[in-house]
């Protein structure tokens, strides 16, 4: 898989890390992500991720983008309102990077399509805002024993975890119940802070290069920018991946 000219120069100070180069990066290019959500926390994974040389990404949202959204989903602008966020995503991204592949799924994840909609990827990004999809996600995961990386935030306040499963807690096995779903404060650089973590989490996790979060979950407070990670452990009665299930 060879390069061109544009693309060395493109990646040319991530290729000089140690232990990157031109083979770090096809590996790169030859992955594929799904990216669960196009908002808040999409939005700083998506780009990332894309201009970092990730060669497939698929990305999925119904919605699209209001007003509201605008303080932190960077994906969009206020000419794309009434847009659906995975089509305003694709066309983001390729103005951004167009040497990679960009696969928009305007579609609701469900039970039914979500193992289709994840396809062969090699990482899951959890880019959700709420738990039901987020559970849903868990478990094709599980499944399809793929990797995830799991971000929420509310408000100053935000958590990341990297799931592998079985060598890691399950996000079930972190967070057993669905919070009750309601509209959360956010400020913009929220969302932005995490999802830019998920996106050092994938580019580690397929660089090969880093040590992934795995077993732990990493609680950010931007009340005092205090960072504290918590060891997690599995629930042998997890209802997703507990050994009576």
């Amino acid at each position: 898989m060879a390069f061109t000219e544009e693309e060395l120069k493109r990646y040319n100070r991530q290729m000089m890390m140690e232990g990157w180069g031109e083979e770090t990066q096809r590996k790169i290019k030859k992955a594929t992500v799904f990216i669960a959500g196009a908002g808040g926390l999409g939005s700083p994974v998506s780009i990332y991720l894309a201009v970092a040389g990730v060669g497939n990404i698929r990305i999925c949202d119904f919605d699209s983008p209001d007003w509201s959204n605008l303080n932190r989903q960077i994906l969009h602008n206020h000419n794309r309102i009434g847009t659906n966020k995975a089509v305003s995503a694709k066309q983001t991204l390729e103005e951004m990077n167009p040497h990679i592949t960009i696969t928009a799924f305007p579609e609701k994840i469900v039970a039914e399509n979500v193992d289709d909609l994840v396809g062969s990827a090699d990482l899951i990004l959890d880019c959700m805002d709420n738990f039901p999809t987020r559970y849903l996600l868990n478990e094709s995961a599980l499944r399809k024993k793929i990797p995830m990386v799991h971000g929420s935030i509310w408000g100053l306040d935000g958590r990341l975890t990297f799931i592998q499963s079985p060598a890691t807690p399950c996000l079930q096995c972190y967070f057993p119940e669905s919070p009750p779903k309601e509209v959360f404060p956010v400020l913009g650089a929220t969302p932005g802070v995490i999802g830019t973590l998920q996106a050092m989490e994938a580019l580690k996790y397929l660089s090969g290069i880093g040590t992934p979060l795995r077993g732990k979950l990493l609680v950010w407070s931007g009340q005092d920018m205090s960072f504290r990670t918590f060891k997690g452990f599995r629930d042998p009665h997890c209802p997703a991946c507990g050994a009576t299930r």
